[in-house]
């Protein structure tokens, strides 16, 4: 039966343009998402070797503060589950036994959904989130929890409550002296260290995007509304939304495809593609490394028929400004008390800002989001009537000047660096608002103005040995023509090399 099923499933994978398995290599950790669904599935691996090589990986990678919850046992018997379901599932998930690992604010039933801040410790979701559910249901294994910047505000992972190992705060597995960005920052270490193939993360200025390029991976800004936010600790309704994220942007298109229930799109012909470089704002203050990869990454695609132009943006940086913090810091309150009451956590926000840990949020609480505050030049001023504008001008505003943009210069997305510099060194300083206001300076106007953004791993600095990430912002709802020249840019770029630990 074994064999049999298995000489099946190659003719069905030759017919099906797939004439070859892709090898299985001598480290099982080492497959990205999509050869590694692709390899269960003709059992040539199975679940329970894939899944306890990456619980072993993680266990002697404990200084990289990925997880808040590594479950073993959990993951090991839905691995289990996987293998036996081969023989008597007729129509298998396209993550069928495949581990995945799932940001620390997006519940998992049966697991700890501490959003990274003591308070929330006890609360165990009796429900998946709808985005994990769609996972399982295509049969991927959740191998845990990753760590996050606390409550998701910030860019660093600098968290003074949860971490594996000292020092504190999530780890480059590129150079452990420099974060892995945020806040997503547990799911962008895990890919980048080959802890986990893929997983899920969420995004409100960037927080997919920018751990994901500092940590050699790709990950997705969908279109806001094309995946639901329920069972997400939220900081802002308007602008959160949960994002996958790989190792290549193939993967990142199989877990949007199962998420939406639609298909990964085909590699698209960039010969005819259209891209705008907007160097006024993107390329402001770009280091050595991010710069030359930058223009490697353009000189590439010129060659392969890509046309590369010029835009100008000039009122984006007074539009994003606008819309930004009145926005965040303003819902963040009401969306976490609805939270906090729907889900029965049986805390108030209040007691969650009592017992925040790290420094920087624990500010931002007591000084901004608990008093409904927001930032002037003389203090702090009410935040209501910033915010009521910003709704109702700056961010149509905002988004106007990006669907302008597009339609003038007649191109399918903006490209340019998705941060401005590779990795910094982690530790409190991290957290520092300079450094995180660098950091979000590219991810954030696109976040704000709810269209889909793309981060795409474009190589190593030189100097650094750092990854480096390019990004594409679309129009609303492109998020298919995104991936669509997402994996052929990669195709071009080729595989960022993995860490060398």
């Amino acid at each position: 039966m074994f064999r049999r099923s298995a000489a099946v499933l190659t003719l069905a994978l030759a017919a099906a343009g797939c004439a070859s398995l892709p090898p299985r290599p001598a480290d099982l950790t080492q497959l990205s998402l999509s050869d590694a669904a692709t390899l269960v599935r003709a059992r040539q691996v199975t679940s329970v070797e894939l899944t306890q090589a990456y619980i072993t990986r993680a266990d002697a990678n404990l200084g990289l503060n990925v997880y808040v919850t590594l479950d073993r046992a959990g993951a090991l018997a839905a691995a289990q589950r996987a293998d036996a379901d081969l023989d008597t599932v007729k129509r298998l998930g396209r993550l069928h036994g495949v581990p995945l690992v799932v940001k620390d604010n997006t519940h998992v039933a049966g697991l700890p959904n501490t959003a990274g801040t003591p308070a929330l410790r006890g609360f165990v979701p009796k429900e998946n989130a709808p985005t994990v559910q769609k996972l399982v249901d295509a049969g991927a294994v959740i191998l845990g929890k990753t760590n996050m910047h606390e409550l998701a505000f910030g860019i660093s992972g600098y968290n003074e409550a949860f971490f594996t190992s000292q020092p504190i705060g999530t780890r480059n597995p590129y150079d452990r002296t420099r974060f892995a960005g945020g806040s997503s920052s547990g799911t962008g270490a895990a890919i980048g260290a080959r802890l986990a193939p893929g997983g899920l993360g969420s995004d409100t200025g960037g927080s997919v995007r920018i751990p994901a390029a500092v940590s050699g991976g790709a990950g997705l800004r969908p279109t806001i509304g094309r995946y639901s936010q329920d069972g997400v600790t939220p900081i802002s309704h308007s602008r959160d939304t949960v994002g996958p994220m790989g190792q290549t942007v193939a993967d990142v298109a199989l877990l949007d495809a199962v998420i939406t229930g639609g298909r990964p799109p085909a590699p698209a012909p960039l010969s005819g593609v259209r891209l705008g470089v907007n160097r006024a704002y993107f390329f402001k203050d770009l280091d050595v490394d991010t710069r030359a990869v930058t223009e490697t990454v353009f000189e590439k695609l010129r060659r392969v028929g890509v046309t590369i132009v010029d835009v100008d943006m000039p009122d984006l940086q007074k539009a994003n400004d606008a819309a930004s913090f009145p926005v965040a810091l303003y819902e963040a309150y009401d969306d976490l008390k609805a939270y906090l009451a729907k889900y029965q956590t049986g805390v108030s926000v209040e007691q969650v800002a009592a017992q925040i840990a790290s420094k920087d949020v624990k500010a931002t609480y007591d000084g901004l989001v608990v008093p409904r505050k927001l930032p002037a030049p003389n203090g702090v001023v009410d935040a209501a009537p910033l915010y009521a504008a910003a709704m109702r001008e700056a961010r149509p505003a905002l988004l106007k000047i990006f669907t302008d943009a597009f339609q003038r210069y007649g191109i399918d997305a903006l490209i340019g660096p998705t941060t401005p510099a590779v990795a910094a060194t982690q530790g409190p300083d991290a957290s520092s608002l300079p450094t995180f206001l660098l950091f979000i300076r590219n991810t954030d106007p696109g976040s704000n103005a709810g269209i889909p953004g793309l981060t795409i791993p474009a190589g190593l600095g030189s100097s650094s040995g750092l990854p480096v990430g390019i990004s594409l912002d679309g129009p609303r709802g492109s998020d298919q023509r995104l991936l669509a020249i997402g994996i052929a840019i990669e195709r071009v770029l080729g595989r960022t090399p993995p860490p060398g630990r």
